[in-house]
């Protein structure tokens, strides 16, 4: 076998959500910011995503970082977050993973009991506080970049579903967030297929409906993602959410495209979009501790802790705790002669 590329990596989940770390074998990635290095790779390095994303390498459900150096002096390193159809510029469970890894293979010095380190990704810069112990990381607690509210209680007509009320908010992504009742949902894991292409549905209904850009990186538009609510299945926790991520383009006039995949995790950026409504309602004051639950049960623990602007919108500073867990290392290899370099998706599961 001749090897054509190897690249080095890392696999982890955050409570649940596949968040795949690359740590070696990618070129230079041109760029002074993770957000213009996220660029340039889906200009010019998009199949390094593919490769890493599509099957027989990768999986629906999974994500992948890339970990870069970072010209930012107050940042240790940097990350590039590709998703099925998205650079994304924020996601809590992959950088949970990322922050995982970082800690646990020795890339960043780690001191016992807490390891603070910051991480640069494409939406900005991230605070990272770890416990650790015995070189376990058994927390991480990132604080996110500002979340806000941009439309509360608009109404979003969905074609062959009706009209439901949903809130549009920033949370590192924009989410279209309703509530699953209004769909008849429970937001169980045998409703998974109902819940993916309900979620990819609204996300397409309300993107059309609410064009939104960040009142500071107007190149940051769009509804790309969605999130269904509803009563926790634990008394100790909040609420439950399903966000569901996209593995292709929908389109209205080919129903069989409203597929996507359900982030296994409560959602850290999703967490994010939902506590900046509830602080616009006035329902969550900062310090208050929200607990969200995932599809399958676990849990993120939100919190706000400050109050900012963001050109003149106001905003809120969310916290986000979770956990992470290394499940693999591995070499991913490119062979020459393989029939997929760059992997392939199929409509049983792809859509």
């Amino acid at each position: 076998m001749r090897i054509e590329r190897m690249i080095t990596a890392v696999d982890a989940h955050a409570d649940g959500m596949p968040g795949r770390v690359v740590v070696g074998g990618v070129p230079s990635i041109p760029g002074d910011t993770m957000l213009d290095k996220a660029r340039y790779i889906e200009a010019h390095h998009d199949a390094l995503r593919k490769v890493m994303l599509n099957e027989p390498r990768g999986y629906p459900a999974a994500c992948c970082n890339l970990v870069l150096p970072s010209n930012n002096p107050a940042a240790d390193y940097g990350y590039v977050i590709m998703e099925h159809v998205e650079f994304p510029p924020m996601s809590g469970s992959n950088t949970i993973c990322v922050a995982t890894v970082l800690i646990e293979t020795g890339m960043v010095e780690v001191t016992e009991p807490v390891t603070r380190f910051t991480l640069e990704a494409p939406a900005g810069l991230i605070e990272i506080v770890a416990t650790v112990q015995d070189g376990k990381a058994t927390s991480i607690t990132l604080r996110n970049v500002p979340a806000f509210a941009a439309h509360l209680d608009v109404p979003v007509e969905i074609p062959g579903i009706g009209t439901v009320t949903a809130d549009i908010a920033w949370g590192g992504m924009f989410y279209a967030i309703a509530d699953a009742e209004a769909f008849g949902l429970r937001l169980t894991p045998d409703e998974g297929h109902d819940i993916a292409r309900i979620g990819r549905m609204l996300t397409l209904a309300a993107n059309e409906q609410y064009p939104v850009h960040h009142p500071v990186d107007p190149t940051l538009a769009g509804v790309t993602i969605s999130q269904l609510s509803a009563p926790a299945h634990s008394p100790a926790n909040d609420r439950r959410n399903a966000v569901t991520v996209s593995t292709g383009v929908a389109r209205w006039d080919a129903p069989s495209t409203f597929t996507g995949c359900l982030d296994r995790s409560p959602c850290g950026t999703g967490t994010s979009a939902r506590m900046a409504t509830l602080h616009a309602r006035g329902l969550l004051p900062l310090g208050r501790e929200y607990r969200h639950e995932s599809v399958t049960g676990t849990v993120f623990i939100g919190k706000l802790v400050d109050e900012v602007s963001l050109g003149g919108v106001p905003a809120v500073v969310p916290e986000i705790t979770g956990h992470g867990w290394i499940t693999g290392f591995a070499n991913y290899v490119v062979d020459p002669t393989d029939p997929f370099p760059t992997g392939y998706t199929v409509g049983d599961i792809w859509g």
